[in-house]
């Protein structure tokens, strides 16, 4: 009986040398870090749909809005603050009936078109192909052109890399000078179709193998400008698809893209609601993203058959959660808010990215403004930023950052028998020797306390951030813009070259560690 009461003191007043365990062991490796993690996975995704283009980036000159040549100096300030790498654009499936000649010359000019995709609207073509380029200069980012393969031609495509990129005497760069640009652009990035196995002309992958080495084949290298050549992958699951394009086009092609959106509902006629779901939802919608990893893991198994060096890039460049439309909104302008819930699930898709960043070279998420998971939205003059915003900011510190590989025990999110990892990281090094650390707790309940071994490293200061809320379903409006943003978080502890980090409920944490 002494012994007993004896051993029940020692753990009240935490005597001897108990200890009790911590709730989750994390191991950062940070002297054996290889892989790159390359910023064009914090790419982004604009298309002429809803209120995207128009009104989101584009206004006009003569607009009241603040502007740089008819571009909202408030979004672009925004967006060049979260280090936007990419912008790709037109579409998505806007991209396989746009024909860029419509969009270029004086604007009243223009002629105008049915977006047939998109709302049966009137697409007038006032942002074409120079102001997206003026758009990607005042943002510093890189530009990321989807051709169109569906209803457009191989010489139309062809025509549109010559009168971007060529230095030189021809019609197209002629034509490019009389509309007012001198010197070409840098263009990098094309994307030979969008979704040909869907809206961009429900091809067979065969039939899309064969069209794109055609098409590929007439989009040129001119002067120093090399084309980063992105062929249509896989719908979601369809390992398929990218066996053939690998075994029939292969280094043909530089990028091979992924297209896979979380519905929260599973069900593409009902998704769900963005802002008015419980925790069953909650735990539905983060289970069925963390199918990326899955998706990742296969497409990138099929492709190192044939590509074991790894020179094609997986191009996720459509993702994210895509619930019903807003109540009283145009159903094909796809306007829906963001709750904490959706930079949840940002930030455990950026750490599925980052951690297959051996294969995967971008990612965009769709779409940057009022269409889908946006990172912002508008409203006439208005501009507010989402909770997807945040995480992006966040996590600015991973690109082209190495990353650092982690070992982790956690523990489990549980719900109705069901159960999942509770926290989501990812870790890097940037070049100055930071090393950066982002957390999720998915749990929407429990603090999840992380005790971390920093291996490797030598250890003087920490700091952070946190994204959180009171509530799962909170999100920003135009009345109450800033109900889920970033603050210091200064909870995380070092003692004894351990890090303690008390990670709150549903919250996204980034530390920095020198």
């Amino acid at each position: 009986m002494k012994q007993t009461i004896l051993l029940c003191l020692i753990i009240i007043t935490g005597g001897s040398n108990f200890r009790l365990p911590a709730q989750n062991k994390l191991t950062v490796h940070a002297d054996e870090g290889k892989s790159s993690i390359s910023k064009h996975i914090y790419g982004h995704f604009s298309e002429h749909l809803g209120h995207c283009i128009y009104g989101g980036y584009w206004v006009g000159e003569d607009s009241a809005i603040p502007n740089t040549r008819g571009i909202r100096n408030d979004v672009v300030k925004a967006l060049k603050d979260i280090r936007i790498p990419n912008l790709r654009w037109p579409g998505g499936c806007f991209a396989d009936e746009y024909h860029w000649m419509d969009g270029i010359g004086a604007r009243d000019q223009r002629p105008k078109m049915v977006n047939t995709h998109w709302g049966g609207v009137t697409e007038d073509n006032s942002f074409g192909t120079h102001e997206f380029l003026d758009l990607c200069e005042q943002l510093e980012c890189e530009p990321y052109i989807s051709g169109n393969l569906g209803s457009g031609s191989a010489e139309e495509m062809s025509k549109w890399v010559e009168y971007i990129t060529f230095d030189g005497e021809s019609p197209m760069s002629n034509l490019r000078k009389q509309n007012g640009r001198e010197n070409p652009w840098k263009v990098k990035f094309w994307g030979v179709g969008n979704e040909s196995w869907g809206c961009g002309g429900n091809m067979t992958p065969d039939y899309y193998s064969d069209l794109y080495r055609r098409y590929a084949t007439y989009c040129r290298n001119y002067g120093n400008n090399r084309l980063y050549k992105i062929a249509c992958g896989a719908n979601e699951s369809d390992y398929n698809w990218t066996e053939t394009l690998m075994k029939n086009v292969g280094n043909r092609m530089q990028g091979l893209s992924l297209h896979y959106y979380t519905i929260p509902s599973g069900n593409w006629g009902k998704k769900g609601s963005a802002t008015q779901f419980d925790e069953n939802e909650y735990f539905a919608t983060i289970e069925r993203t963390l199918y990326m990893e899955e998706l990742l893991t296969k497409h990138s198994t099929i492709m190192d058959r044939y590509d074991p060096q790894k020179r094609i890039g997986l191009i996720t460049d459509e993702w994210g959660i895509w619930t019903d439309v807003e109540p009283n909104t145009n159903s094909g302008f796809l306007y829906q808010q963001n709750s904490l819930r959706d930079a949840i699930l940002a930030g455990i898709n950026l750490n599925i990215f980052n951690a297959h960043c051996d294969r995967v070279k971008m990612a965009n998420i769709a779409q940057t403004v009022n269409v889908l998971q946006a990172v912002i939205l508008t409203d006439k003059e208005k501009m507010l930023l989402t909770p997807t915003y945040w995480v992006y900011y966040l996590y600015k510190v991973h690109q082209d950052a190495t990353l650092l590989p982690v070992s982790f025990i956690c523990n489990k999110y549980e719900w109705n028998g069901k159960k999942m990892d509770a926290v989501s990281v990812s870790a890097s090094k940037d070049a100055a020797g930071k090393i950066h650390i982002t957390l999720v707790n998915i749990d929407p309940n429990k603090v999840q306390t992380i005790e971390t071994d920093l291996r490797g490293a030598t250890v003087k200061k920490v700091s952070g951030k946190i994204l959180t809320s009171a509530k799962i379903n909170d999100c920003n409006t135009f009345e109450n813009p800033n109900t889920v943003s970033v603050k210091e978080f200064n909870d995380a502890k070092l003692s004894g070259g351990k890090l303690n980090i008390p990670l709150p409920a549903k919250s996204v944490v980034m530390l920095e560690i020198e």
